[in-house]
């Protein structure tokens, strides 16, 4: 901000002021001013206020010069530093004192510290949960939202990230001091459009689209989305929008009436409608339950139908990776399956024999 807080004040005390436990008036050409109880005369600049009077007028000047005025980043930003939006009447001193050390919120895996800078305003830290404890000098720095685009684009593996909000947000990097517009946007770059749905939740104008609604306008491939049924798409609801794979939290159900008997999450930002990775999931899913179910039988000891169990999990689960060559006891380990692959299966297929129920 270039001009003097105080300055600033000034101009807008015609009209009154109050926010965050600051008053203001104009009377005459004097400027009262007036926060817990006392009043002085601010005849002069920010240097010239009592230190008690000071928090208070620069954190107006913040809000209100500096600080982007859409409602939506107003509201993030303020929840960012547990700001309250109705003005708390003494909670900006103490505000203060926890910004000196900086607070700490995290947005799906961003960690966001913001802390205090000259005259009031606020610099604001992005990186990595899992950075958490890691020195900036051990992390490459950014400053351009156009970086946390690029950044989001694949995961610690190298591999494209389909879903912006799915929990693989590579390591390694961080955005130092960025300043609250610029912040927005590297958050909005992460993750699209949380930080407005959040708030049109918060507002109560959150606008829902139900599956049914979504999968009846689709076009095309798609069209036929709209015949899976409910047990299925509980189903696929269950494998897409678990914490695990989305850091949204679901919103949406089967209609406006039928709600789905499925965990939504535990997201601090909300999923209005079902996503064109869901979508695209979702036709795989119709073309697979118009197959009928059949009986097949093979033999496998208990120990071999224990480690299938065991290889579904670890594959639903994305845990693969994690096991090492030398645990052989579990049953995703790479000898071990391949010990099942030459024992039990054939040309790659495990031999069966389909059985006729109605025979």
């Amino acid at each position: 901000m270039d001009r003097d807080p105080v300055e600033a004040l000034r101009e807008a005390a015609p009209d009154g002021v109050e926010y965050d436990g600051l008053i203001a008036r104009l009377e005459g050409e004097t400027l009262q001013v007036a926060v817990d109880g006392s009043t002085t005369v601010a005849d002069g600049t920010l240097a010239d206020l009592p230190d008690s009077f000071v928090p208070f007028v620069t954190n107006w000047a913040f809000w209100h010069a500096i600080a982007p005025q859409r409602p939506a980043d107003r509201a993030f930003l303020r929840w960012l530093e547990r700001a309250h939006e109705d003005g708390d009447q003494s909670a900006v001193p103490a505000r203060y004192d926890d910004l000196e050390d900086g607070v700490t919120r995290t947005w799906g895996q961003l960690r966001i510290t913001t802390t205090l800078a000259d005259r009031g305003q606020r610099r604001y830290e992005v990186r990595h949960v899992d950075d958490r404890d890691a020195s900036i000098g051990d992390l490459q720095t950014y400053g351009d939202p156009d970086a946390a685009a690029e950044i989001a684009r694949r995961d610690d593996r190298g591999r494209y990230r389909p879903l912006r909000t799915a929990p693989t947000l590579p390591t390694g990097w961080v955005f130092p001091a960025l300043g609250p517009e610029t912040l927005v946007a590297v958050v909005g770059a992460f993750y699209p459009a949380t930080i407005e749905n959040w708030y049109r939740e918060r507002d109560g104008g959150l606008d829902v689209t139900h599956y049914r609604e979504a999968a009846d306008r689709q076009t095309g491939r798609y069209r036929s989305i709209s015949e899976l049924p409910v047990e299925a798409l509980e189903w696929a609801a269950e494998a897409c929008c678990a914490d695990s794979q989305c850091l949204k939290r679901r919103e949406w159900d089967e209609d406006g009436e039928t709600e789905l008997d499925v965990p939504r999450g535990d997201g601090e930002f909300p999923c209005r409608e079902p996503c064109s990775l869901f979508v695209a999931a979702a036709k795989e899913w119709t073309d697979l339950e118009r197959e009928q179910s059949r009986t097949y039988e093979f033999e496998l000891t208990p120990s071999e139908k224990a480690q299938l169990d065991e290889l579904v999990d670890a594959v639903a689960d994305g845990r693969v990776d994690e096991i090492r060559e030398a645990e052989l006891g579990e049953g995703a380990n790479r000898y071990r399956t391949r010990y099942l692959r030459a024992k039990r299966f054939e040309d790659g297929a495990l031999p069966a024999t389909e059985r006729d129920d109605d025979a």
